[in-house]
C-alpha cells in the first residue's frame, strides 16, 4: 500500500466535494433543506474521515472508518426529516445525504470513476424519475373508474345579509368547475348566520372539482365555514324527502 501523498490527498477531496456539490445543485434548484452546501459538506466530510484513515496507513482503517461514516449520516438525516400532518417529509433529503456520504466514500478510496458514476446516479433518481412517480400518483386506483359519478355535499354557513351575493357566488363557482348542484338547501340558523347546502353530482376527480369551489369562496369575507363531503345514506334520503 502506497502512502498517500498531498496531490493524491487533493485530488479525491476536489473530486468528493465537486460530486456532493454536483447532487446539491440539483437539490438547490429545488428549494429543498438540504442545497449546494450541505450536500458538498456532507461529501466533504466523508471524504476526509477516510482519507484520514488512508493516511495513518491502517489498511483496514479505511473500511470500517466507512462505517462509522454511514452511522453519522443516519443521524444527520434524522434531523431534516420533518412530521407533515399525517405525513413525513424530508425523506428525499436525508437519502440524498446518505447517498452524497458514500460518494464521498468512494472518492475517498481512490475510486473516481466510481464516485461520478455514483453523483451522476443520484441525479438521475431526481430528475427522471420524479416525473415517474408523479405519472404513478395520478394514475387512477386500482378497480376505480375515472369517469364514475360521485355525488358530494358542500357546506357553506355565511353572515345572513351576505346570504344573497355567497348564494350567487357558490352557484357559480359551481358552474365554473364544470358542477350543476342537484340541490340547493338554506336554513337561517340562530344569530345573524345562515347555512348554505348544496349537492352536486361529480364526474372523475371528486377531490379535485370540489377543492376549487372552497379555494374560490374561502377568499370571501361573508363566508364564516366551508367544507365538503361525499354523501352518505343520510343526507340522500333527506335530499329525496326535502325534492
Amino acid at each position: 500500500m502506497h502512502a498517500l501523498t498531498t496531490l493524491d490527498f487533493l485530488v479525491r477531496l476536489a473530486a468528493g466535494v465537486s460530486c456532493g456539490a454536483l447532487i446539491g445543485v440539483e437539490r438547490q434548484w429545488r428549494a429543498r433543506m438540504a442545497g449546494l452546501r450541505t450536500n458538498a459538506l456532507v461529501a466533504a466530510g466523508a471524504t476526509l474521515f477516510v482519507l484520514y484513515s488512508e493516511a495513518v496507513g491502517d489498511t483496514g482503517s479505511p473500511t470500517r472508518v466507512a462505517s462509522y461514516v454511514v452511522s453519522g449520516i443516519g443521524f444527520l438525516g434524522g434531523g431534516v426529516i420533518l412530521r407533515d400532518g399525517a405525513g413525513v417529509r424530508g425523506l428525499n433529503t436525508a437519502a440524498t445525504l446518505w447517498c452524497s456520504a458514500a460518494v464521498g466514500v468512494l472518492a475517498a478510496s481512490g475510486k473516481l470513476d466510481l464516485a461520478v458514476l455514483g453523483a451522476l446516479a443520484v441525479l438521475t433518481v431526481h430528475l427522471v424519475l420524479r416525473p415517474a412517480g408523479r405519472l404513478l400518483d395520478r394514475a387512477p386506483s386500482a378497480g376505480t373508474d375515472p369517469d364514475s359519478t360521485t355525488r358530494a355535499t358542500v357546506h357553506l354557513e355565511c353572515e345572513r345579509q351576505a346570504e344573497t351575493q355567497i348564494r350567487a357566488l357558490l352557484l357559480q363557482a359551481l358552474a365554473a368547475s364544470g358542477l350543476a348542484p342537484t340541490g340547493l338547501r338554506a336554513r337561517r340558523e340562530q344569530g345573524e348566520t345562515t347555512s348554505l347546502r348544496a349537492t352536486v353530482a361529480v364526474t372523475g376527480d371528486v377531490t379535485a372539482a370540489l377543492e376549487q369551489v372552497v379555494t374560490r369562496l374561502s377568499l370571501e369575507p361573508g363566508v364564516r365555514d366551508l367544507h365538503w363531503h361525499l354523501e352518505d345514506e343520510h343526507d340522500r334520503a333527506e335530499h329525496e324527502v326535502l325534492a
